[in-house]
C-alpha cells in the first residue's frame, strides 16, 4: 500500500481546493493514485463544492426552532436570494435550527451532528446541497437560549416561510407567571429587538472598552463647544445616557407604545402575568450582517451561475 504522506495530501488539496481530511480519505480510497483521487472527489461532489466555497455567500436564511423552555436560531448563507425560496434549502435550514438547540453557539459541534434520515452529518448534507443547488452554502452561526421557568419567545422578520426569514430573534423571559401571557409579551419584546437592534441587555453588560471609546469621542465633541470643563462633563453624561437609550435594551423606548422604557415595561408586566418577569437574555441574527459583499452586476452574476 502506498504511504499517504502529508505532501501528497497537500498536493491534492492544492489541485482540487478540497479540505485536508477529504483529500486524505480520497487518497486512502484510491491507494495514493492522484488522478483517481481527483475523480473520487469529483464523484462525491467535494471538488466542485470546494470551488464554490470561495464565492461570497451573504444571502440565505435565518431560521428559528422552539423546544421545551428553550429555542435556537441559525444563519445559513447562500450566494443569491433565489436559494431562500428553494424548498430543499428551506427544509435544511429548518432541520438544522431544530438540531441547534443542544449546541449553544458551537458551530463545529453542530456541523458534525448527525443529520436526520441517515444522511451523514450536517456538514456532509451541506456538501450535497452545494452539488444539487449549485451555490456556495455556509453554516455561519447558531445560538440558543433556555430558561428554568418561563418562556423563550422567537420572532422572524421578513419571513420567507414558517420560522424562516431575514432577521431572527430569541428572548428569554424568566417568570412563574401565566405562560400564555408571557409568550405574548415575549413576542412583542422580540419584535422590539428586531426593530431596535440593541447590543446589550443592560448598561452593565456593555463592553467597558466600547463605553470608554464612546466617552472619549463625546468628550472631544463637547470640548469643541469651548465651554468650561465642568459643563463639558455634564454634556458628556447627558450624551452617554442618550447612547445607552440607543444600544441598551432595558434603556430603550418600547417600539410598541413609543413612550415606555423597557425597564418599566418589565416592571409593569408583573401585574399582568401574575409574577415578576426578568429578561434573561436575547439573540438577534440579521442575515448577512458583517459579511463583505462583492459588487457585481446582474449579468455577471448570471454568467457566473451558468459557469457553475
Amino acid at each position: 500500500m502506498v504511504e499517504i504522506t502529508a505532501a501528497l495530501v497537500k498536493q491534492l488539496r492544492v489541485e482540487t481546493g478540497t479540505g485536508m481530511m477529504d483529500c486524505k480519505k480520497a487518497l486512502i480510497e484510491t491507494d495514493g493514485d492522484m488522478e483517481a483521487a481527483v475523480d473520487w472527489l469529483r464523484t462525491k461532489g467535494l471538488s466542485s463544492a470546494a470551488k464554490k466555497a470561495s464565492r461570497v455567500a451573504s444571502e440565505g436564511l435565518v431560521g428559528v426552532a422552539s423546544v421545551e423552555r428553550g429555542a435556537a436560531v441559525v444563519e445559513i448563507n447562500a450566494e443569491t436570494d433565489f436559494v431562500a425560496r428553494n424548498e430543499s434549502f428551506q427544509d435544511f435550514v429548518r432541520t438544522v435550527a431544530g438540531l441547534a438547540a443542544g449546541h449553544g453557539d458551537d458551530m463545529d459541534a453542530l456541523a458534525q451532528a448527525a443529520y436526520p434520515g441517515g444522511n451523514g452529518s450536517v456538514s456532509e448534507k451541506v456538501t450535497a446541497l452545494v452539488s444539487t443547488i449549485g451555490e456556495n452554502i455556509q453554516l455561519r452561526r447558531c445560538a440558543s437560549l433556555s430558561v428554568e421557568s418561563g418562556v423563550v419567545a422567537s420572532y422572524i422578520h421578513g419571513a420567507t416561510a414558517s420560522d424562516l426569514g431575514r432577521i431572527g430573534v430569541l428572548v428569554g423571559l424568566e417568570s412563574t407567571g401565566d405562560a400564555a401571557k408571557l409568550s405574548a409579551l415575549g413576542k412583542q419584546i422580540a419584535m422590539h429587538i428586531a426593530a431596535a437592534s440593541p447590543t446589550s441587555l443592560s448598561v452593565d453588560d456593555l463592553d467597558a472598552a466600547v463605553v470608554e471609546r464612546e466617552r472619549n469621542i463625546l468628550t472631544e465633541q463637547a470640548r469643541e463647544s469651548g465651554k468650561p470643563e465642568e459643563i463639558v462633563e455634564k454634556m458628556v453624561e447627558g450624551r452617554l445616557r442618550k447612547y445607552y437609550q440607543d444600544v441598551v435594551l432595558l434603556e430603550q423606548v418600547f417600539v410598541v407604545d413609543g413612550e415606555t422604557r423597557m425597564a418599566k415595561v418589565m416592571e409593569n408586566a408583573a401585574g399582568d402575568v401574575g409574577a415578576p418577569v426578568r429578561i434573561s437574555g436575547f439573540v438577534r441574527f440579521a442575515l448577512g450582517e458583517g459579511i463583505e459583499k462583492k459588487a457585481s452586476d446582474f449579468a455577471a452574476e448570471v454568467a457566473a451561475q451558468a459557469a457553475g
